[in-house]
């Protein structure tokens, strides 16, 4: 496993090296979504019986920071080696496609996990937020950042070109997680969306991790748990079968 390992920390100095951008400016664009949204509606809107608005927003701003960092940590690593030229350097020594994945996965993950650790501590100052069930945050903070992470290293693969990879965020992780519930209850909405919103899996993760905090979801988080996890399943099998392949990546 010293392959493994060598790749993993490779991976984790990339991002912990400048993690003013990577870690810190993340955080800060989660307060201002707090900051202009909270002020904006916190006195208007009231999602769950007895939970500020502002406690409300805290756990979807989180989510929604792990899932965003965890997908722009593999894509771009794996995106930028290719361009550079530097992939070849990884492809050589004899590493298997599961340490491959393992490894890019898990640095992905880790990106994910202290940043929104870092929007929750952030929070902190501005309201109270309790745990109401520690393990369902853990959950589906882990297979959330994992699922973005898989998906992340395949936009990655794809992306030859950084508008390539930039469109693939802006027209598919965008949409997909700001459309999830992150700022509203699906239950504020017309049936239509509600039934559009329940295609969407990002919204999965973000009610499931914010029924850890309240106790409270729109659906079910046994539900939300079996979507997340076999979106997970049918990515790593995907992912892994193109590592296999060498798919845009032994040119």
């Amino acid at each position: 496993m010293t392959g493994f390992h060598t790749l993993f920390y490779k991976e984790w100095l990339r991002f912990w090296k400048v993690s003013v951008q990577t870690v810190l400016a993340p955080v800060l664009t989660a307060l201002l979504y707090l900051l202009v949204f909270g002020h904006a509606l916190r006195d208007r809107v009231e999602v769950f019986p007895g939970v500020d608005y502002i406690a409300f927003l805290v756990p979807g701003l989180a989510m929604m920071s792990v899932l965003q960092n965890a997908f722009a940590n593999a894509s771009s690593s794996l995106m930028q080696s290719k361009m550079t030229g530097n992939i070849v350097f990884v492809l050589l020594p004899p590493l298997s496609h599961r340490e491959f994945f393992l490894a890019y996965l898990l640095a992905a993950m880790a990106r994910g996990l202290v940043v929104g650790a870092g929007v929750l501590l952030a929070t902190l100052w501005f309201t109270d937020l309790g745990i109401a069930h520690p393990w369902w945050v853990l959950l589906f903070g882990v297979f959330g950042s994992a699922v973005m992470g898989a998906l992340g290293i395949v936009a990655g693969m794809h992306s030859d070109k950084i508008d390539q990879l930039a469109a693939f965020t802006n027209f598919i992780i965008l949409p997909l997680t700001f459309l999830s519930g992150v700022f509203y209850s699906i239950q504020s909405l017309p049936a239509f969306w509600q039934a559009a919103s329940h295609l969407n899996p990002v919204f999965y993760m973000i009610d499931g991790f914010r029924y850890g905090f309240f106790g409270a979801s729109d659906t079910s988080p046994w539900l939300s748990l079996a979507i997340v996890g076999g979106s997970f399943a049918a990515l790593s099998w995907l992912t892994l079968s193109l590592l296999k392949s060498g798919y845009k990546l032994r040119h």
